[in-house]
């Protein structure tokens, strides 16, 4: 009776995946997206004032980690302009001049901004 009881079982399990499997659902893979591929997909190749982490500007000599803790944590920007308006040093608003081209500023997302991933987002080397 154990062993009717488990194939019975097993072949409803299998009838189930395969009726899932069968059934167009409408959805495709590529309709799926959440707030941030959004985020991303809008700044594209350029670090997002509002929405990026410190580890973000690394690639940017100079910039990291004290002009980027600045630049994060005086946010959100209207536009890239708004960051020379910080307590920046004269050498520090030459760095971000020297890289103003690879800024841009969307708005400011929860996603991307709870809590402390800002600072820290859990991106090692």
């Amino acid at each position: 009776m154990k062993r009717l009881l488990s194939w019975l079982t097993g072949l409803v399990v299998m009838a189930g995946l395969l009726f899932c499997l069968a059934t167009p659902s409408g959805v495709q893979a590529a309709d799926i997206r959440n707030v941030a591929d959004d985020k991303i997909a809008e700044r594209g190749d350029k670090v997002d004032l509002n929405n990026s982490s410190v580890r973000r500007f690394q690639q940017f000599p100079g910039m990291y980690p004290t002009l980027a803790g600045k630049i994060v944590l005086g946010g959100p920007y209207e536009s890239v302009d708004d960051v020379l308006s910080l307590d920046l040093t004269e050498r520090q608003k030459e760095l971000f001049e020297k890289y103003r081209e690879n800024f841009t500023v969307t708005e400011a997302s929860i996603a991307l901004n709870e809590g402390f991933d800002r600072i820290n987002d859990g991106q090692y080397r």
